[in-house]
This record gives structure tokens, sequence and C-alpha cells, in this order.
């Protein structure tokens, strides 16, 4: 009986590995992914206040 809870409680670990794993997996295509158009985004922005500055 004890080994068939000690199989359970390893499986419910593995889940939790596997499920962790592909979530780590999703974030980094996700930021691979808007990387670049937050970039060009804060880009353009930094562009835009350096030009509407008066300088005093």
């Amino acid at each position: 009986m004890k080994k068939i809870i000690k199989n359970q409680r390893g499986q419910g670990v593995l889940e939790y590995v596997i499920l962790t794993g592909l979530i780590g997996i999703f974030c980094l295509i996700a930021v691979k992914q808007f990387g670049g158009v937050i970039k060009n985004r804060i880009e353009n922005m930094r562009e835009h206040v350096t030009k509407n500055i008066k300088i005093s």
C-alpha cells in the first residue's frame, strides 16, 4: 500500500514539472515574439520625446 501512495506522489510531482516546463516555454516564445515590437515602440517614444523637448 505504501508503494502505491509513493508512486502517486511521484506522478503528481512529475505533472507539476511538465506543466511548469510548458509554461516556461510558452513565456519564452511570447517574449521572443513581442520583444521586438515592444523595443520598437519604446524607441519611437524616446525619439518623439527628445524631439519635442524644448531646451531652455
